[in-house]
């Protein structure tokens, strides 16, 4: 799946690699046992409203999204064994790695669009 952000008038490419976790395993799992994430890769986690970065190996970058996929909570930078929410609101995260939503200057507010 690819990762766009929206405005009126732009969609701007942020991931061409996102992966989805939807079942009890793969939402589980989620990035366990990787050993980190290219810039263009991420995993959507949904439903979620909390993640833990338990037994990771590496930093991540959180961004939590309401329903209509607008970004309601950004956790930038995690460490390994860290715990992050719940955020009530929140309908999915994505995890992508530590670095990512600074680079692609994402903020609370924006509107995320996923095409298969």
């Amino acid at each position: 799946m690819k990762l766009y952000k929206t405005t009126e008038s732009n969609a701007e490419l942020l991931a061409d690699q996102l992966k989805l976790a939807d079942g009890f395993y793969s939402r589980a799992k989620g990035l366990l046992g990787q050993n980190g994430l290219a810039s263009n890769q991420g995993l959507w986690i949904k439903p979620c409203r909390d993640i833990h970065t338990f037994f990771m190996k590496f930093s991540i970058d959180c961004v939590f999204l309401d329903r209509k996929m607008q970004i309601i909570k950004i956790a930038a930078g995690v460490s390994p064994f860290r715990l992050v929410g719940p955020f009530w609101k929140s309908e999915s995260v994505m995890e992508f790695q530590a670095g990512f939503v600074e680079e692609k200057k994402l903020k609370v507010g924006d509107q995320l669009y996923v095409v298969s």
